[in-house]
């Protein structure tokens, strides 16, 4: 048995492998639960996450990428380990070649830190490539022809905004404000409105269910638990879609502005496109309710969610594994 090739979207929230010719076959998130005493890894992904918030002492659930990095270079390549033997598709003598996505301005360091912990992992070749340019791939664009896509892919831990032309980058930025920060906001609004503890899971499901960013386009309830930061008990409160909004409204419009500054620095005949043809946004956040309303607004142009914004990149990966062979004819 051959080892195949697979593409890994190695996300700071989840991790999605695409193995060649039989598509996505691993969504988990990006966590490890770990025995601090001994530092053996106890679970990893789902089972993992589900302890966050609620772990004894001694052991840990860590989230070891950070920003769309490798914040815990041991605990990343464990994390990787796992996730490679659960997809099975190592072969009895050979190695898989690897494709692996990463934000755009990352460092050399950082790029040899994932292409370290993959090789560790059981990766014969790797090969690295930036996020929006694979999420646009993943999304449907043409990003091979002499014109203009714009691709905002809003993750967990980054937002890439990039203008693809010719199938390279023209004009990006990446910032380090996208989901993780959403919940964060979230989780500081209660706290402080409400004198309201409550974990990062229950922020989450606040932003998934009842959360807005495009002002007046939904008024939902839901009620949740936390501890009060008075008397220390657990106490129930109900927060509504206006709410959230508000406390949403800075983060998001970084996002704007650092949009608006790539639509700024694009030549004149791409911008002409993207009039045209709109701008695609890909990653978990763009399930965000209202961003796409919000960024077309602020931007002036047609804005739409892909297809299972979610699988965009790991998608991306499987297309550009069909042609990994061209890939390396030119690296």
């Amino acid at each position: 048995m051959f080892a195949r090739d697979i593409g890994i979207d190695l996300g700071t929230a989840n991790v999605l492998i695409h193995v060649k010719g039989k598509g996505i076959v691993l969504n988990e998130p990006s966590v490890v639960a770990m025995d601090r005493n001994s530092g053996k890894v106890l679970e990893v992904g789902d089972a993992a996450r589900k302890m966050v918030g609620r772990t004894p002492g001694n052991i840990e659930a860590i989230r070891p990428l950070k920003d769309g990095v490798i914040a815990d270079f041991d605990v990343t390549e464990a994390m990787l380990k796992h996730f490679i033997q659960k997809t099975n598709v190592r072969g009895f003598l050979s190695k898989p070649r690897m494709l692996i996505c990463c934000p755009t301005n990352i460092t050399k360091v950082e790029q040899k830190a994932i292409r370290e912990a993959a090789e560790k992992s059981g990766g014969k070749r790797i090969y690295l490539e930036e996020e929006p340019k694979v999420a646009a791939i993943g999304a449907g664009m043409e990003i091979f022809q002499p014109s203009g896509n714009m691709v905002i892919d809003i993750g967990g831990g980054t937002t890439d905004v990039a203008v693809i032309s010719m199938g390279d980058i023209v004009t990006a930025s990446t910032i380090k404000m996208a989901g993780d920060k959403f919940d964060h906001e979230i989780l500081q609004y209660i706290k402080k409105e409400y004198k309201l503890l409550i974990g990062e899971r229950t922020a989450e499901d606040i932003k998934m269910t009842v959360a807005t960013v495009f002002k007046g386009s939904r008024s939902e309830e839901m009620e949740i638990r936390g501890r009060d930061m008075v008397n220390g008990l657990p106490r129930t409160i109900s927060v509504n879609s206006d709410e959230i909004e508000k406390s949403l409204r800075e983060s998001v419009y970084v996002i704007v502005q650092t949009a608006k500054q790539v639509l700024e620095q694009t030549p004149p005949e791409l911008s002409a496109d993207i009039i045209d043809r709109g701008v695609i946004m890909t990653g978990g956040g763009a399930l965000l309710h209202g961003i796409d309303q919000l960024m077309a607004e602020e931007l002036k142009v047609p804005v739409f969610k892909a297809e299972d914004p979610m699988d965009c990149v790991a998608k991306g990966t499987g297309i550009m594994l069909e042609n990994i062979d061209k890939l390396t004819r030119n690296k």
